[in-house]
């Protein structure tokens, strides 16, 4: 069983030789990443941005769907004017369907679920989609660059998707 309490201790370490109290909130790199809440994924570390500012917006699968809020504030507030989409190998969100989960969710919790989970089958078309979603929304700054990469997790590698 996860003990939450241990955060409690561990902030206590850091908090010993916490040195980052003059870090501004806009992020000096001026971007954000959308990419998935996996915990084999350190993307603060792969990206070298740790300490350098970026927003790193983290979600099932990184999909752009629930990252437009998080962008909106990044980029209107904060100043971003780059976006980077990183979906991964081995997601867990190539394992169900809608259809699935709903069900999962029906049986086991008695609920109907009013949204959208966004599985899908194909980790590049994922990443494909999801650039275009952040390029065309009418929220989000337009003309900004949006690039989109697939990170394995199994050799560390990140690729480009064109």
């Amino acid at each position: 069983m996860p003990n939450i309490d241990d955060f409690t201790q561990a902030d206590k370490h850091d908090a010993a030789t916490f040195a980052k109290d003059d870090v501004p909130a806009p992020p000096a790199r001026k971007i954000a990443v959308v990419t998935c809440m996996d915990a084999r994924l350190d993307p603060a570390k792969f990206l070298g941005l740790e300490g350098k500012g970026a927003h790193i917006i983290r979600n099932a699968g990184g999909r752009a769907a629930d990252a437009i809020r998080s962008l909106v504030v990044s980029q209107q507030l904060l100043g971003t004017r780059a976006v980077a989409v990183i979906h991964h190998t081995d997601c867990g969100m190539l394992t169900f369907t809608e259809e699935q989960l709903h069900q999962k969710l029906h049986d086991e919790l008695h609920v109907h679920a009013e949204i959208e989970f966004l599985p899908f089958t194909d980790v590049e078309q994922s990443v494909r989609d999801d650039v275009e979603a952040i390029r065309t929304s009418p929220l989000l700054l337009p003309g900004i660059p949006v690039q989109g990469y697939v990170y394995d997790v199994h050799t560390g590698q990140l690729h480009e998707v064109n």
